[in-house]
């Protein structure tokens, strides 16, 4: 006569339980699923912020960051300076100090922006 299903497993006298180290399959588990779902960053951690809400690609260079710093700086005095002719009293001083830092951030930055442009000519100089 021929059996549908094929004889039971031969019984080692340990109970299913006890011959399974179920700590090590749920770590085991555990790991494989957070390395599918989480893998691993190459991303290097920046040295002054520990948490992060935003990120900057690795592979833009100082001279583009610095040239988009220099915009937003440039925007954020346009916005302070609009709001400053919006508003009267000490509202309007504080909307124009934040103009004036802005400005001010925005030249240091340019100046950065000068110096590596420099310091990029030089060393195509040398090459």
């Amino acid at each position: 006569m021929f059996k549908v299903t094929p004889n039971p497993p031969v019984n080692t006298g340990a109970p299913a339980e006890e011959s399974l180290d179920t700590a090590t399959l749920d770590k085991e588990a555990a790991d494989r699923a957070f390395a599918n779902y989480f893998p691993p960053t190459n991303d290097k951690q920046s040295k002054r912020r520990k948490g992060r809400l935003f990120t900057i690609s690795n592979d833009i260079d100082s001279e583009a960051l610095l040239a988009n710093a220099s915009e937003d700086m440039l925007s954020i005095s346009a916005i302070a300076a609009k709001l400053a002719d919006d508003v009267e009293g000490s509202n309007r001083s504080v909307a124009l100090a934040l103009s004036r830092i802005a400005d001010g951030a925005q030249i240091m930055v340019e100046r950065a922006l000068d110096d590596l442009e420099d310091l990029i000519a030089g060393k195509a100089a040398k090459a």
